[in-house]
């Protein structure tokens, strides 16, 4: 059964080209994703298989410009697209959403920020070379961002380096819980630049380190509870060379990014969304008898079965309503409703994903513990929503409260 797209385009006013994109993205991640999934999950595994499909049909560059080769996504065009993926395949949407930041950042939001022309211009060379990398030959970038302290958040410089040399750059340090780590060829890291003084989040660069370099390392295990498939090992480099070319930003520009273009680090959310719409499937097919491998038997009747869904689709469609209008407002110096808006829908869809699948395996019973069918691996990936950086369901709550009291520079001193 073809599921209808979790945004219907008319009710929610899409763009003739979002909802052709939606209805590709639904139509490839039901043909491809989702046959595989109960796969990556099991053996924890990086889903290549995946990728390769993903760039043959022209995935990997859904946020590259179409005047530069892609398919040329906006930010909400993408988080549509992406929450359809998340609702077929967890762990290949939140991969392919680090992927899809190396151009969305460096396309549609870069173009939103001030550059001197020549500046821009060697920007503009140096990411067509990337574009090309990826659309050309399928080269799959990671975005590795935490290090174990309280720079994924924003609150202090970032601990691996990046010592200026002729011709480029030289590396050190360590990214934890690093994504596609092992399996993508180029990371796309922010470090900070050693001036050899007191290390500053102004002078973050974001650079694209090939992962063959000499210096670079894959350490640990990986076997966590749920996202198996992300593969998310800890990265090592050391006195790695990387190239002045595979500066992914100008000097400086990410740090006006994370200020002036908040919503950038609300694109986590796409695969939660999508994770919510799939439990909440699940449960109304699951007692309207029709999931296949399961006794057709009707448990819709009860009025507690009733009650839970109703519950549930409540949940859903406040946090799709919250959602949607955030990824409306994303862009260049929103204000601070906008930001508010932005951490209270980042906290909604990464809680309420979880809190709707574990209603929905209540509501179906133990049966819909099982491997044999998806809400469980839902639930385990939906688990691990809130605690991605840089916002976490923590440091959402955190800000709004902060914020909403304070005017920016004010204080009780």
């Amino acid at each position: 059964m073809t599921a209808s797209p979790i945004f219907d385009p008319a009710a929610w006013r899409l763009t003739p080209f979002e909802a052709g994109l939606v209805q590709r993205a639904q139509e490839f991640s039901a043909r491809v994703l989702a046959p595989r999934a109960a796969r990556w999950d099991r053996d924890a595994a990086f889903p290549a298989e995946n990728y390769a499909d993903m760039h043959r049909e022209g995935w990997l560059g859904i946020c590259v410009p179409q005047a530069e080769g892609g398919m040329g996504a906006g930010f909400r065009a993408y988080c549509l697209a992406a929450a359809e993926f998340g609702r077929h395949c967890g762990a290949t949407a939140l991969t392919w959403n680090m992927h899809v930041c190396s151009t969305l950042w460096t396309g549609m939001l870069t173009d939103d920020l001030d550059m001197e022309p020549a500046t821009r211009a060697t920007h503009l060379a140096r990411r067509q070379k990337h574009y090309a990398g990826i659309l050309n030959d399928g080269l799959i970038y990671s975005q590795p961002f935490s290090e174990g302290g309280a720079a994924a958040a924003g609150g202090v410089a970032f601990g691996t380096t990046a010592r200026r040399v002729d011709g480029g750059f030289v590396v050190n340090g360590k990214k934890i819980f690093a994504s596609l780590s092992g399996h993508a060829h180029r990371y796309g890291i922010l470090a900070t630049e050693d001036h050899g003084e007191r290390l500053s989040r102004r002078d973050t660069l974001y650079l694209a380190v090939p992962a063959d370099a000499p210096g670079v390392s894959v350490t640990g295990d990986w076997d966590p509870l749920g996202m198996r498939g992300t593969v998310s090992r800890t990265l090592l480099f050391k006195d790695v060379f990387v190239a002045g070319d595979a500066a992914l930003m100008p000097d400086g520009l990410y740090f006006q990014a994370a200020s002036r273009w908040p919503h950038m680090f609300l694109t986590l959310s796409p695969t939660y969304m999508g994770l919510a719409q799939a439990a909440y499937d699940f449960c109304v097919r699951y007692l309207r008898g029709e999931i296949p491998g399961t006794p057709p038997v009707k448990r819709r009747m009860y009025p507690t079965k009733q009650i839970a869904v109703a519950q549930m689709n409540i949940m859903l469609e406040q946090t799709k309503a919250l959602w949607f209008q955030s990824i409306t407002e994303a862009g260049p110096d929103p204000t601070k409703e906008q930001v508010l808006r932005a951490y209270a829908a980042q906290h909604s869809v990464m809680e309420n994903a979880n809190a709707i699948a574990t209603l929905a395996i209540r509501t179906c019973g133990g049966q819909a513990m099982l491997k044999s069918l998806p809400l469980e691996r839902i639930y385990r990936d939906s688990r691990c929503g809130g605690l991605m950086l840089p916002w976490t369901a923590e440091l959402c709550v955190d800000r709004l409260g902060r914020e909403a009291l304070y005017e920016r520079g004010e204080t009780d001193a």
